[in-house]
């Protein structure tokens, strides 16, 4: 059997605002922070850290360095960029069976 693999083109799947949240949101949900800014700086690339730029009042050099894997940006600039691609955060509560799971993972 073979199985062809080829590699992740965000363009592919993200053609609404909607879908760019769905994307975050499932990234967040899966993979915690680092999978979530991975998956922010794949959508930054896709909407272009020109427009971004322009939009959140951020230098480009500052975008990329913020996005850059293994790095903890500021509240204030996840929001201007989040702000610049038309979306925002949301907070809820947590199903119950998710709180649980982390209570007993804690050492």
């Amino acid at each position: 059997m073979n199985i062809e693999l080829r590699k992740f083109q965000a363009r592919e799947f993200l053609h609404t605002e909607q879908d760019v949240a769905e994307f975050l949101d499932l990234a967040y949900r899966e993979g915690g922070p680092p999978l979530f800014m991975k998956a922010l700086e794949l959508v930054s690339r896709e909407v272009g850290i020109n427009l971004i730029s322009e939009r959140s009042g951020l230098g480009k050099e500052s975008l990329y360095k913020t996005l850059r894997p293994g790095k903890k940006p500021r509240f204030d600039t996840m929001v201007k960029i989040l702000d610049s691609i038309g979306l925002t955060f949301t907070i809820q509560v947590k199903p119950k069976e998710r709180v649980v799971e982390q209570e007993q993972e804690a050492p």
